[in-house]
């Protein structure tokens, strides 16, 4: 039976390498993925899952009139898993459609991304996945100033201070967030 599933963790916690690992498993054994990814995220061009280590694949972007339970039923032969990278950014309609996926197609559904974003707060698409998804799991990462395992994501401008305010979403990597635990969030090592 498919299920819906949710795997967050802060900044570097290898959430994109995994779903480039789990789409190498499944073709290696002739099962195709649908690989999707938030169309907001351009940091190595649109449409691309990209990690750290060097690795990346084009994928299908998701903007907000995007219906992606249209493109699934669509696609002939079905796919046999759907990975979605920076699920964070998806809006409720996309997560229902995501859940729709799992139960009328029966296609097994494992969405990616941070769960809350620099000033602590849940994304949108981390909400819902969170309310709706059958299973949950953190990918761990540990702290940059310290060896505590890092919760939260810290926002620095160009020269390194925290950022506490602003925008929800600010796309970036190391140039613009580091993976902190709480104790770090609040004050920095900067």
């Amino acid at each position: 039976m498919a299920q819906l599933f949710f795997k967050y963790g802060a900044m570097n916690s290898g959430k994109s390498i995994e779903i480039l690992k789990v789409a190498h498993n499944y073709e290696e054994q002739d099962k195709p993925v649908m690989i999707f990814t938030s169309g907001i995220d351009d940091r190595d061009e649109v449409g691309y899952v990209s990690s750290r280590i060097g690795f990346r694949r084009k994928a299908t972007p998701i903007f907000t009139d995007t219906n992606i339970y249209e493109l699934v039923e669509q696609t002939n032969p079905k796919p046999y898993c759907l990975l979605i990278d920076e699920v964070q950014f998806l809006s409720k309609e996309h997560v229902l459609q995501l859940a729709k996926i799992v139960d009328a197609l029966d296609i097994p559904v494992m969405g990616f991304g941070l769960k809350n974003d620099f000033r602590n707060e849940l994304f949108e698409g981390s909400k819902y996945m969170l309310l709706y998804a059958d299973k949950i799991e953190e990918m761990k990462t540990i702290c940059w100033f310290c060896k505590r395992k890092a919760t939260m994501n810290l926002r620095v401008t160009e020269d390194g201070k925290p950022v506490y305010e602003g925008e929800q979403i600010q796309i970036g990597g190391n140039d613009a967030y580091y993976p902190v635990c709480r104790k770090c969030h609040a004050n920095p090592a900067i």
